[in-house]
């Protein structure tokens, strides 16, 4: 084998650049498995020296089915790499396996890909390749029994690449045309609403906290006696906790009434929202 069909075979087998395996050809005195180890040597080194920047672009996919479907955010340095395709085929792949796992990171990270090497292993690779801070954000796989799941992208990059993703699970008795329309309706209206949680109960008691913090601190400095910013005060957290509850979130197709209102409209015997996720680049 010529030395130039060797830079195309190690080149092959390793996505690395042309000189980066000349250089690791003259190194291992031609041998490529030695070669291939001073490249994933090399690729974890620059790998390690790219963690310390910051990765706030990047896309969601979603993956799976009605049944059991799985969000994971893959985080990268700028938006022309997001919609580079070695970086699209990678995040295409390994929601597949994400979805296969449920989530569990520790799976997924020592999971096999096609080429045989784990998604670890892999993302190494095309950190040295790509040269940016690549990076798994948030994940999340829902499956409910007797529930249809329904989903909704927004800025899509590519097929089931986007820059926001939702999915809401939803629990029926019967499955009917009303029913996947109001589905779709409500992933839709949870990317635009972003509600925090389904019921004003279930938002995380942090965030009430900040938010109590807030309206104290906005109220100090307004002059009222303490008896009337009390009141002020009850009143803002309510509206906070109510517009932050996705059933008592304002419809966005017809903000006159409830999420809760429609719902009770269609008046479909055994029909609740399970749970929901939305995951959006950048929050």
């Amino acid at each position: 084998m010529s030395d130039l069909e060797k830079v195309k075979e190690l080149r092959k087998s390793t996505g690395a650049g042309f000189k980066d395996c000349n250089i690791a050809l003259k190194e291992s005195n031609g041998n490529l498995e030695k070669a291939a180890e001073i490249l994933r040597v090399k690729g974890v080194a620059k790998a390690s020296k790219k963690m310390s920047r910051d990765a706030k672009e990047g896309v969601v996919v979603i993956s799976g089915n009605s049944e059991k479907t799985s969000l994971i955010e893959i985080n990268c340095e700028t938006d022309f790499v997001a919609k580079n395709d070695d970086f699209i085929n990678f995040v295409k792949e390994i929601s597949e396996i994400n979805n296969e796992c449920s989530s569990d990171l520790d799976k997924l990270n020592k999971s096999l890909m096609v080429n045989k090497k784990t998604v670890e292993e892999n993302l190494v690779a095309l950190i040295a390749k790509i040269g940016e801070k690549i990076t798994i954000g948030k994940t999340k796989t829902i499956k409910n029994i007797n529930s249809q799941n329904y989903i909704y992208q927004h800025s899509v990059v590519k097929d089931n690449v986007s820059k926001l993703g939702v999915v809401v699970s939803l629990e029926t008795n019967e499955l009917n045309e009303e029913i996947n329309l109001f589905g779709k309706h409500l992933s839709m209206h949870i990317a635009a609403s972003n509600p925090l949680a389904l019921i004003s109960d279930d938002i995380d008691q942090n965030i009430i906290e900040k938010e109590q913090q807030l309206i104290t601190e906005e109220l100090k400095t307004s002059g009222k006696p303490a008896e009337i910013s009390e009141k002020i005060s009850i009143g803002k957290i309510n509206k906070f906790k109510e517009e932050n509850s996705l059933m008592s979130q304002d419809w966005v197709m017809d903000p006159k009434k409830k999420v809760k209102d429609i719902m009770s409209e269609l008046n479909i015997e055994g029909l609740k929202i399970k749970e929901f996720t939305r995951i959006k680049i950048g929050e």
